[in-house]
């Protein structure tokens, strides 16, 4: 028997197909780019041996900044969240020697990292839109999150509509025009955001990230409050609303299914519960929290309240890679009684369905696309799910399909 035209069999040590048990010794057939099957021991015909390699689904980068690429290791280390804000701000504004060229040359040198750690979906945030075109010639698909910042704005519909007409179609990506922050953004911008929003992207913001954001939610005072008045952006109108983050959001109209909250690590288990009921996903990004002194995210409680839980990296100015294996690493280190196969869930067909594209990534299904990715693995590996999140140095990662 031999495979017919248009397909291509592959075997590999293991096959880790997500929505069940890794296979020890399989095979997957390919036909037009997508898969067709796949199974245990010999394969039907003549295939492609990939030899000691786990053979899994692309991975998914459900949160990151690719326009802060030309940060990498300019904003050190903070103690707090407001700290690491002012010192971003400080570097943009400055802006990079190189000016547009520097920024271009780092945003394409990013995706070209992103894909080389095996990952395939991106949601990428940006207020300037300078990542389109690095994206765009690409193999990745994903989100373009063209996000708003407006604490005391004037013409909320208009400033969303503008935005609207600013997104341009990108191959292979939806847009959305999302929210930055309760911190940053104001109530009525953030439900013109809600209601103008389209069906087939999700909303973001960043949301519990730190407790001086909760302390400003309950009380109006505190460091951002002390930001927003040097900046010379504070509203007196804005009254602080003196209830959880997720409860906010609601009352916004913006906490909506589909909704992805990032970071999320100071979200109590009640407001976990909000997010979960009204159909929203957290997106963790756990070296990030620590890199700008927000503290660790509650990771294990938001999978004990069931909420799905996607990850992300933020950007290369807050951790030293975009690589998804290095962000299971520091999950499993802070949170080591989860099992690995929930881990790997999140970081493929959770964050494929978050970002809007479980149909066609995230697991090893026929029909899927064969957006593929092989990890070596030494001799004597038994229990790859735990091999894979442990760390996965970069050069045993690569692109198969």
């Amino acid at each position: 028997m031999t495979a017919e035209p248009g397909t291509s069999l592959l075997r590999a040590r293991w096959l880790l197909p997500i929505i069940a048990p890794p296979i020890d010794g399989g095979w997957i057939e390919i036909a037009d780019g997508r898969i067709a099957t796949l199974g245990r021991g010999s394969p039907p015909a003549p295939c492609r041996d990939l030899g000691d390699v786990a053979l899994l689904p692309g991975l998914v980068n459900a949160h990151t900044h690719l326009e802060l690429s030309w940060l990498a290791g300019r904003i050190p280390p903070a103690e707090g969240l407001v700290d690491w804000i002012r010192a971003l701000m400080a570097a943009r504004r400055s802006g990079p020697q190189g000016g547009d060229a520097e920024r271009g040359r780092a945003i394409r040198d990013a995706v070209a990292d992103l894909e080389a750690a095996g990952t395939v979906l991106v949601g990428d945030v940006t207020n300037t839109l300078e990542s389109v075109p690095a994206l765009r010639e690409s193999a990745l698909a994903g989100v373009i999150f063209h996000e708003l910042l407006g604490f005391r704005e004037s013409d909320p519909a208009g400033r969303v509509d503008r935005a609207w007409s600013s997104s341009e179609p990108v191959p292979r990506f939806e847009s959305s025009v999302v929210a930055h922050a309760p911190y940053s953004v104001s109530p009525a911008l953030f439900t013109a955001i809600a209601r103008r929003r389209r069906s087939t992207a999700p909303l973001s913001v960043h949301l519990a990230e730190s407790a001086a954001e909760i302390e400003f939610l309950q009380t109006g005072t505190g460091p951002f409050r002390d930001l927003l008045e040097e900046l010379d952006v504070w509203s007196e109108d804005w009254t602080p609303p003196g209830c959880d983050p997720a409860e906010y959001l609601d009352r916004l109209e913006y906490l909506q299914p589909g909704t992805i909250v990032v970071h999320g690590g100071h979200l109590t288990d009640d407001a976990l519960d909000r997010l979960r009921d009204r159909g929203g996903a957290l997106v963790t990004c756990p070296r990030s929290n620590t890199w700008v002194g927000a503290g660790l995210p509650r990771i294990a409680h938001a999978y004990a309240e069931g909420v799905r839980v996607a990850i992300g990296t933020d950007s290369l100015a807050s951790v030293p890679t975009l690589s998804v294996f290095d962000e299971l690493a520091e999950l499993r280190r802070i949170a080591p009684d989860l099992a690995a196969a929930k881990l790997l869930e999140s970081a493929t067909r959770v964050g494929a369905q978050v970002l809007g594209f479980g149909n066609e990534y995230g697991t090893l299904s026929p029909g899927k696309r064969a957006a593929l990715v092989a990890v070596d693995t030494p001799p004597g590996v038994t229990d790859v799910e735990e091999y894979l999140v442990s760390g996965v140095a970069a050069a045993a990662i690569r692109r198969v399909i």
